[in-house]
């Protein structure tokens, strides 16, 4: 059984690359949609953050990452990531990656919010992920050592007798299920932004690597951090489109409708302020009537087709022409900084269980990513981990049974979101994660503990121990930063007990 494959459980930017780095040893690739589909890869519209201009380092990246993160990033990872990405941007490049580039051929690189550099390398201006995507999808079907499960989807994990992972249970296309044994388990299956009424993930993104992780004793770390982004387009369609924030790198400015600029006076970088300052301050315009909008009249103008491409059809889809109107916008649920609490090779607190993307947690966005992390953490740390898997490859193990858990139906879910929008958003208070925690009760004694509630209450269970505001983290009812920072570490056993405060355990 020691040839067993390695097994990948999602087909994002993180899956696809750590099943290509992982090469000669055999791979599979399960996917539940078909590949190509279905990841938040696809939709990421900045492009990757990559100090490689002469006026740019390493060490000024991880500066703005550490500042971003507000206290709880981890230093060795931003090291990590911030002197790592060049490798894996060359290798890209080689795959064929169409980064956009100057007449000598050199990447061309945008500012985004809380970067002190231009240093995002785009693909069309907004189609990176879309780009990053195609490429890796047409490497991962040539590669020999891939096989690939489409339309297959992880339902649970194998629990091994070891205590470990030894595996996933899999359901296919049409209900059946098949038991895959592995002795390496590797989750990439992306973040939990589709517990949130308004978001910008794929509505399939429920944080079930975070439930089906704990199901089997897994640490889950800093479930309480969720980014929200400051300008999702408010145009009446679930997920909600993005504004890429570089729009704002380009010149374009947040207004209420009076057209009075809504970062001025609130932060010196003003509309490239770090992302949880933008989305409160977007989010509390919204709340007082005064609304919200990105002007991008003066700054791209006629060029928004060729600049901004995807921008510029979601917002003509919606009969909005931003070259002439400026756009509404509202904070989105957009990326999960706490996941399954992973090493910085991607190992997990389970032996044979691994995790890279955003449904891991090594610590590297602290309390708020810094803009443009996410694609770059997907490389660096997939390539990290499956060099650790490669040169230490684990035992075999002997899977012990597991059941797939409840499924939430749709009108339950719906419900789920409202209550999460509106109790667990950009600002909270310990009364309404109360009244969620018992939303959540009642929806698991409907309905069983499905998934996506299990994710939700790891992750308000995180924002009822946080007594304090941090990066994105916000408390109305504590709006003081505590003055030593903290990580929340929490067990299945943890959230037993929905009521239960506790002070989560220390990092």
């Amino acid at each position: 059984m020691a040839d067993r494959p390695v097994l990948i459980l999602g087909a994002g930017i993180a899956g696809l690359w750590t099943a290509l780095k992982l090469a000669p040893r055999p791979v599979t690739l399960v996917t539940g949609a078909p590949l190509g589909f279905g990841a938040a890869t696809g939709w990421a519209q900045g492009g990757i953050a990559a100090a490689l201009a002469q006026d740019d380092s390493p060490a000024l990246h991880v500066k703005d990452t550490l500042s971003a993160g507000d206290g709880l990033t981890c230093v060795r990872a931003a090291g990590l990531l911030a002197s790592g990405i060049a490798e894996e941007v060359a290798a890209l490049r080689a795959l064929g990656v169409p980064f956009d580039t100057d007449a000598q051929g050199r990447l061309t690189q945008g500012l985004e919010a809380a970067h002190s550099r231009p240093r995002i390398a785009h693909v069309s201006g907004d189609r990176a992920g879309a780009a990053i995507l195609d490429v890796l999808v047409r490497a991962v079907r040539a590669a020999d050592h891939i096989t690939i499960r489409e339309s297959w989807r992880a339902v649970a994990l194998l629990p091994s007798r070891d205590g470990g992972c030894a595996g996933a249970l899999l359901q296919g296309p049409d209900g059946q299920t098949e038991t895959v044994e592995a002795n390496d388990t590797v989750l990439a299956m992306g973040g939990a932004g589709g517990l949130w009424q308004v978001s910008t993930s794929p509505a399939g993104a429920l944080g079930q690597a975070i439930a089906m992780a704990a199901r089997i004793g897994a640490e889950i770390a800093d479930p309480e951090f969720v980014q929200f982004h400051p300008t999702a387009m408010d145009l009446g369609r679930d997920p909600a489109p993005l504004a890429t924030e570089a729009l704002r790198g380009a010149g374009a400015v947040l207004i209420d409708r009076d057209g009075k600029a809504l970062m001025d006076g609130v932060h010196d970088a003003l509309d490239l302020a770090p992302r949880d300052i933008v989305a409160r301050t977007v989010h509390r315009a919204r709340q007082t009537g005064r609304k919200a909008f990105l002007d991008a009249r003066e700054a791209i103008g006629q060029a928004f087709p060729d600049r901004f491409p995807t921008v510029f059809a979601a917002c003509m889809d919606a009969g909005l022409d931003p070259r002439t109107t400026p756009i509404p916008v509202a904070p989105a649920a957009h990326y999960h900084m706490g996941g399954v609490f992973t090493g910085m090779d991607g190992e997990t607190s389970l032996p044979g269980l691994w995790a890279v993307g955003e449904c891991a947690a090594n610590g590297l966005h602290g309390a708020n990513r810094l803009a443009s992390n996410s694609l770059a953490e997907g490389l660096v740390f997939g390539a990290r981990a499956a060099h650790a898997i490669r040169m230490r490859p684990g035992p075999d193990r002997i899977a012990l049974r597991a059941e797939a858990a409840p499924v939430l139906p749709l009108l339950a879910l719906t419900r789920l979101r409202q209550a999460m929008g509106a109790e667990c958003g950009v600002e909270r208070t310990g009364a309404g994660l109360e009244r969620l925690l018992g939303i959540l009760d009642g929806l698991a004694a409907r309905y069983g503990e499905a998934d996506p509630l299990l994710a939700a209450r790891f992750v308000v269970a995180g924002a009822l121990r946080r007594q304090e505001s941090r990066g994105s983290h916000w408390r109305l009812d504590y709006p003081a930063k505590a003055e030593s920072a903290r990580h929340t570490r929490l067990a299945l056993e943890d959230i037993a007990t929905p009521a239960n405060t506790t002070e989560a355990r220390p990092a």
